[in-house]
């Protein structure tokens, strides 16, 4: 007997707004990277991992508890580890070593393979299976964001691409599983609990850290705080709010492929940001990868039912 359901409309609306709620979490993320490049040029990366969690965990307990929200059940505390590990820690704080010594552009289109790799941490845990259609899709936007890194990166791969990809696979642990999640606990209580998960490892380590250097985070200038305080409240908090709906609504292989237009947006970003330049070459690419996003919405995925 097949349990894979297939599309109704009811389905395919959900589809659709789940794409659009993706689309604000993705918009919202892709600011990411410029501001952790700004944030590293004068923020220790640990720092920037634990504080941007502290911060957001302080902001995801009061909205707990203004919305008086009720325990998670005890079986979606596994699954909230591995989010926690995956989005709160693994991938900002590999994110912030590598972009110590490469430009947000070239992180940025390495994140690039997140899509995939969710699509694919997504069909191994056996929740959705994507047609071949659809794999074919994933493969070629990836392979056009590789494509896009090694052009940049003069056809080599530095430890800094390494750093990203095991991002990458950290961002989409945490993404695959929180998108799982919200179908049941909700997209803003996934992230929030998440937070809280990873608290009591969080605060002792932040003080442990920062306790040695107090004084010199005075000396810090407004540009880092400015990029802290982006990654606590967007990056960390809030853009998860519609990611996860967004996810848990129209589907983690297709929603996830809206973040193939966020190496693009990042890109954009940064030039405004940080002065980094924004080429044609840059262009052509983005209007690629868009082409393959567009296409990757049509194919079919089926899925289990919640």
């Amino acid at each position: 007997m097949n349990t894979l359901a297939r599309p109704t409309p009811t389905a395919r609306s959900d589809e659709a707004r789940g794409m659009l709620l993706g689309l604000v979490g993705v918009a919202m993320f892709s600011l990411t990277l410029p501001f952790t490049r700004m944030a590293v040029a004068e923020l220790d990366p640990l720092f920037i991992t634990l504080g941007r969690a502290l911060g957001a965990a302080l902001l995801a307990g009061l909205w707990l508890g203004w919305r008086r929200a009720p325990l998670p059940p005890r079986a979606a505390l596994a699954p909230l580890a591995l989010v926690a590990l995956g989005v709160v820690i693994g991938f900002p704080l590999l994110c912030a070593l590598a972009l110590r010594s490469v430009p947000a552009t070239h992180g940025a289109v390495l994140a690039g393979l997140l899509p995939l790799m969710t699509a694919l941490y997504g069909a191994l845990r056996g929740d959705e299976r994507p047609s071949a259609a659809f794999w074919l899709m994933a493969v070629l936007g990836a392979a056009l964001v590789i494509a896009f890194a090694l052009s940049q990166g003069g056809g080599a791969l530095q430890l800094a691409d390494l750093l990203m990809f095991l991002a990458v696979a950290a961002g989409a642990v945490g993404y695959a599983e929180g998108g799982k999640l919200a179908r049941t606990l909700g997209g803003p209580e996934t992230i929030s609990w998440a937070l809280l998960v990873a608290l009591p490892l969080v605060a002792p380590l932040l003080a442990w850290h920062c306790w040695p250097q107090a004084r010199a985070l005075t000396g810090v200038g407004a540009a880092a705080w400015a990029g802290l305080a982006y990654m606590t409240v967007f990056s960390m908090f809030v853009g998860f709010f519609f990611w996860y709906r967004g996810l848990a609504l129209g589907g983690i292989a297709r929603v996830g492929q809206v973040q193939l237009l966020q190496p693009f947006m990042s890109l954009a970003g940064a030039a405004l940001l940080l002065g980094e330049p924004l080429t044609l070459h840059d262009s052509l690419f983005a209007l690629a990868v868009i082409g393959v996003v567009l296409a990757g919405r049509r194919l079919h995925v089926r899925r289990r039912p919640s």
